[in-house]
């Protein structure tokens, strides 16, 4: 049974608490997307993926993928072939592209936004799209004139797709370990080497499929430095077949209709893109990307989830309310959502997926600002902004959102574990979330290790302002006291344990992997404190009668008595240390 509605107004709303319309008035280049004309554009793409992909979802899982090794060729489940190319027709792969290369041109939130929609209807689907995306990034970053006058237009338009080849079988977050080499022939090079987990790495869906593979060439220092990044089409511009082809398909918990390949390269032509062993700055642009759109799939399925779970709430009923007050005596009992433990799990899962909405809507407009603003300073501060939230994001994104869909089922009981709702397959669907693009681990050594040090501490400070800066619009009203207070009180102790952790750090850099899941975690609460108190702060103003604003204030009254103070456990945690951890008998586990 789908329930799903895209959350247009929630996405409206957004838009005009992080100030859209200012911000477009600022960058001439998004001067046609206007709040009203973003919102419609909007609201098409959601129709379509209503209508059009929704339905597929199921058929997708059950179907799934179908390989057939005697031609190494993959095929999609019906009708997903026709949804497409009729996603394409429409322009909708290309909304945030360049119009010089056949895009829309329209910002890069009104995309990011519009792929909540998208992954919520058929998450499957948006991995073709997705990886597409990442490598026109790439391409548009660090491919010469030549590759992006020829590949940008046919991926940009759908008639060919993008993958992104890292892994191996020996290396996956050390990629340093690769082997694939490159080697020089003529105007090309030949690659030989096998990939493993290549999302869309052989596919029915479009004409061609590029794609971006890292590999060594002869003369490739070791480790990462020697990394080098190549374009290796499947069909060469002569028609004739290249030599990289699917080996075979995973057999996976969930995304069943997203084709996960092992992909073997047998001397297959390649393109150089960039410089010679630079490869890993064109990867770390499709991979931050990629990163962002990981965490938007948890506030996605999450969503999905709550709204089903909601439906089934509504309508079921089980026992009687432990208050007379709400007892229905024209019933034999009561509809659940009188007990407090089912409205507990409701409003958990509402509370974190909303922060989190507006945690991707504030950074993917400062990733317009970074790419496209006139003013060097705002240019910087969002830069500092993206950097610094990005792994946060993706990491507890993935995992709260998880935990939404798994909560969301418990609303539910035993129907939310059959196949009569759709809440068991978003459980399956997302899991992978947590794992790929960088485990959620390797997020928060990212943010402890490298983010927090970068240029002297800036990004910290840059986003300190941020957080006082808002404390200080708050403090002459005393309505905001209940929501700005708790915020204060966690963002002064989230400072206090980055600063003990980089102490303790300098004296034992092991410290660090022991903590930093919690230390992301800690950061991450605080994040969504922040978003929320903006979120307040807009609606505070309107008639108290207005739904918007009882809604609002009643989730946030919720997250802030109940889902901050999870931050002070978290930091008593990273406190321990590493004993814990490192202080243990492995043969004993």
């Amino acid at each position: 049974m789908n329930v799903y509605t895209p959350p247009l107004d929630e996405i409206r709303f957004l838009l005009e608490t992080f100030d859209y319309p200012g911000q477009i008035a600022s960058i001439e280049r998004f001067q046609e997307f206007d709040l009203e004309t973003s919102m419609g554009l909007l609201e098409a793409y959601s129709k379509f993926c209503v209508e059009i992909l929704l339905p597929l979802n199921r058929v997708g899982d059950a179907q799934g993928v179908r390989y057939d090794p005697e031609t190494h060729e993959v095929r999609m489940p019906d009708g997903f072939r026709e949804a497409y190319t009729e996603f394409c027709s429409n322009g909708f792969g290309g909304l945030s592209f360049d119009p010089a290369h056949g895009g829309l041109g329209a910002p890069h939130c009104v995309s990011t936004l519009a792929l909540e929609v998208l992954v919520s209807s058929n998450k499957s689907f948006s991995m073709c799209t997705g990886l597409t995306a990442g490598l026109i990034d790439a391409l548009e970053a660090h491919g010469s004139a030549e590759q992006q006058a020829e590949l940008l237009p046919k991926l940009i338009s759908g008639e060919w797709a993008g993958t992104m080849c890292l892994t191996e079988p020996q290396c996956g977050t050390d990629l340093g370990l690769l082997t694939t080499r490159a080697v020089p022939s003529g105007d090309h090079h030949e690659l030989t080497g096998t990939k493993v987990w290549i999302t869309f790495g052989e596919h029915d869906l479009a004409e061609n499929i590029v794609h971006l593979v890292l590999a060594r060439l002869p003369d490739a220092p070791a480790g990462i430095k020697g990394i080098s990044t190549f374009v290796v089409p499947k069909f060469l511009d002569d028609g004739t077949r290249n030599a990289v082809f699917c080996g075979s398909t995973d057999h996976k918990m969930g995304i069943h209709a997203s084709p996960t390949c092992v992909i073997n390269l047998e001397g297959a032509k390649g393109w150089l893109v960039g410089e010679p062993h630079r490869g890993m700055r064109s990867m770390f642009t499709m991979m931050n990307a990629a990163r962002l759109n990981v965490g938007i799939e948890g506030v996605a399925l999450g969503d999905a989830a709550y709204q089903a779970a909601l439906a089934f709430a509504k309508d079921r009923r089980q026992s009687r309310s432990l208050d007379p007050a709400k007892v229905d005596r024209e019933h034999g009992a009561d509809n659940i959502l009188v007990h407090p433990d089912v409205r507990r799990m409701l409003l958990e899962v509402k509370a974190t997926t909303e922060g989190l909405r507006g945690l991707v809507a504030w950074i993917s407009m400062s990733y317009d600002q970074m790419h496209h603003s006139a003013d060097e300073a705002t240019r910087q501060r969002a830069s500092d902004l993206v950097a610094l939230l990005t792994p946060i994001i993706k990491s507890y994104g993935s995992e709260r959102g998880f935990d939404n869909v798994s909560t969301a089922m418990q609303v539910m009981g035993g129907a939310g574990y059959t196949r009569d709702w759709p809440v068991e397959q978003y459980l399956r669907d997302l899991r992978i979330a947590m794992i790929y693009e960088g485990t959620n681990h390797i997020q928060a050594l990212d943010l402890v290790g490298r983010k927090l040090m970068m240029h002297g501490g800036r990004l910290l400070g840059t986003f300190s302002a941020e957080i006082g800066r808002l404390l200080a619009s708050c403090a002459s009203d005393p309505r905001m006291a209940e929501f700005a207070g708790p915020l204060e009180a966690e963002a002064e102790r989230l400072q206090a344990t980055t600063l003990a952790l980089g102490a303790a750090a300098s004296r034992d850099p092991e410290v660090i992997g022991a903590v930093a899941s919690n230390y992301l975690n800690q950061f991450a609460l605080v994040t969504l404190g922040y978003v929320w108190v903006r979120q307040v702060r807009a609606v505070i103003e309107r008639d108290d009668a207005d739904p918007l604003k009882r809604s609002k204030l009643q989730t946030a009254r919720y997250f802030f008595e109940l889902i901050l103070p999870e931050a002070e456990l978290l930091a008593k945690k990273v406190a321990v240390g590493k004993a814990p951890m490192t202080e243990v008998d492995t043969s004993l586990l």
